[in-house]
């Protein structure tokens, strides 16, 4: 017995309800598409406020504790390190931001696209009501964005972006910078805290004592509130992509149509093939290589 959310996908499925007279052309493209960009106004004040975040707790790191720190290979190291750190993930947070995630042609639900596709008698296709796209497999809908979107994870507002194929390897790499900096943030914290206990807190830093004070547990709270968030959605992407399940597929537990792979060729789908320090880099685009993002069981 189906449920009514599997009879509703088989009735999108028919050829029939795809009414493509229905269906505007999709406009032509030009040189003010050529950079993604969602214009959500939740998502833009999120985006502003992650970066502000950044921004003070590189303040504090900075003019609080390493300026005034009296060892100058301490601050030059955790200066570089943490500066190094913060920038990579402003990077991915950029970079998963203005990246089309895997947008389908929006209105290309035509009765000429339906015909150049050349569809076999009984085979099926989706059709998206909402922007009247003819959707491949493991793309959905986003309200936010307004657009399918292949293999989409979720919308997330803190990138103002939707998760998909082609940003999921720049969030990854954001969750990850940023949890590697709030966590050296607070190893930085701690340290301070025992130097300048241990000595006068006049000499500890520039500021007041009271306003060092406030800095640093205002810092600290925010470390710890970042650690945490980024580390679960880091490791949450790392199984997601390991298990080649978007974290709709498993909300909706869709049935899986596609080949199982290695949890290693999954990692290679998304962050390219082969192998290399690249993984890292939010200024490297993924080359999948043989790395074939969509293998279909027949």
């Amino acid at each position: 017995m189906k449920s009514p959310s599997h009879r509703n996908r088989d009735i999108e499925r028919q050829a029939g309800y795809l009414k493509p007279e229905h269906c505007v052309p999709p406009p032509p493209r030009t040189g003010s598409d050529t950079m993604w960009f969602i214009r959500d106004s939740c998502g833009i004040v999120c985006g502003i406020i992650t970066w502000l975040l950044v921004f003070y707790a590189e303040f504090v790191v900075v003019f609080v504790m390493l300026l005034p720190a009296k060892n100058l290979a301490y601050s030059l190291f955790n200066g570089m390190l943490f500066n190094g750190l913060a920038f990579l993930a402003l990077a991915s947070h950029a970079r998963a931001m203005c990246t089309d995630p895997g947008a389908v042609p929006k209105g290309n639900a035509t009765k000429e696209f339906i015909e150049s596709l050349q569809l076999k008698p009984g085979q099926v296709v989706y059709k998206c009501p909402k922007c009247c796209s003819i959707k491949p497999d493991r793309a959905h809908h986003c309200s936010v964005c307004k657009r399918c979107i292949k293999k989409m994870d979720h919308h997330c507002p803190w990138v103002n972006n939707c998760v998909g194929e082609n940003n999921q390897k720049y969030f990854v790499l954001f969750t990850m910078y940023i949890a590697l900096i709030s966590f050296h943030a607070l190893i930085m914290v701690a340290f301070h805290f025992f130097v300048c206990f241990e000595e006068d807190w006049a000499k500890c830093s520039n500021f007041s004592p009271p306003t060092t004070v406030i800095l640093l547990i205002l810092l600290c709270c925010e470390g710890l509130l970042f650690l945490i968030f980024t580390a679960v959605m880091f490791g949450t992407q790392v199984h997601s992509i390991c298990s080649d399940e978007t974290g709709i597929e498993q909300l909706k537990k869709e049935e899986r149509k596609w080949a199982k792979r290695s949890k290693w060729m999954n990692m290679k789908v998304v962050f390219g093939h082969p192998f290399s320090i690249s993984w890292l880099s939010p200024f490297a685009t993924p080359d999948y290589g043989k790395a074939n993002v969509y293998q279909y069981v027949v």
